[in-house]
């Protein structure tokens, strides 16, 4: 199979799921996609290969599920900080926005000047982006971070912010919370006052997004027994 913008949207298409696409319509994204698994997208990104040209050509296409795709064919160095910002503030939908971010942004090697620049921005999906990759600050390097402004900030803004942000804040206190101990019962406290997801509808064996409830039991489940 030649691999063209054109054959992998057939190709797309005739694998979509009538299910898959009626659960990303719900979930807020555009009306032009087929509803392809993610598994099917993964297995012919694998086939493909990296391939930063058709990736760039298939997130033009404006096909959701082409743009899952063209993420996981991405070379993230070839991305000036610019082209992401481009890229983000071209598609609304959340679930692609954090692929993006995930194997795109987070690997990126200005991914800390990103994160920075774009807490101060007021795109929706860039502060999304920014949250999210202070919630892997919070991981991987805490030492980079000013913990006590970051908790500042959620307990002043969360609340007030776009649904698509409070769900990243929400991430980054809840990481707070189970990473730093010196802050967890302040993150537990902050969590409590917003009260953000607190009756949030959760399936059997998940954990709730509620931050306080999020904290305690991940700390739970890591405590020696």
């Amino acid at each position: 199979m030649e691999y063209t913008v054109e054959s992998i949207l057939t190709y797309l298409k005739g694998a979509g799921n009538e299910k898959m696409k009626k659960h990303h319509l719900k979930a807020g994204a555009g009306d032009y996609l087929f509803g392809v698994q993610m598994g099917d997208i993964r297995k012919l990104a694998n086939k493909i290969k990296v391939n930063h040209k058709l990736a760039m050509d298939l997130w033009k296409s404006e096909n959701t599920d082409a743009r899952f795709l063209a993420v996981l064919l991405m070379e993230s160095v070839k991305l000036s900080i610019t082209d992401l910002y481009v890229l983000t503030t071209s598609e609304k939908y959340t679930y692609v926005i954090d692929w993006l971010t995930s194997y795109v942004i987070k690997v990126h090697p200005d991914m800390e000047n990103i994160r920075q620049a774009w807490l101060l921005d007021n795109h929706i999906m860039v502060k999304r982006v920014a949250w999210s990759l202070t919630s892997h600050q919070v991981n991987h390097h805490p030492d980079l971070l000013n913990i006590p402004s970051v908790l500042n900030e959620i307990e002043s803004k969360m609340a007030i912010s776009a649904p698509e942000i409070q769900w990243t804040m929400n991430a980054t206190l809840a990481q707070i919370g189970i990473r730093l101990p010196a802050y967890t019962e302040a993150a537990i406290s902050i969590g409590e006052k917003i009260g953000l997801y607190k009756d949030f509808p959760v399936s059997k064996g998940c954990t709730s997004p509620y931050a306080p409830v999020w904290i305690e039991a991940l700390l739970a489940k890591n405590r020696p027994h």
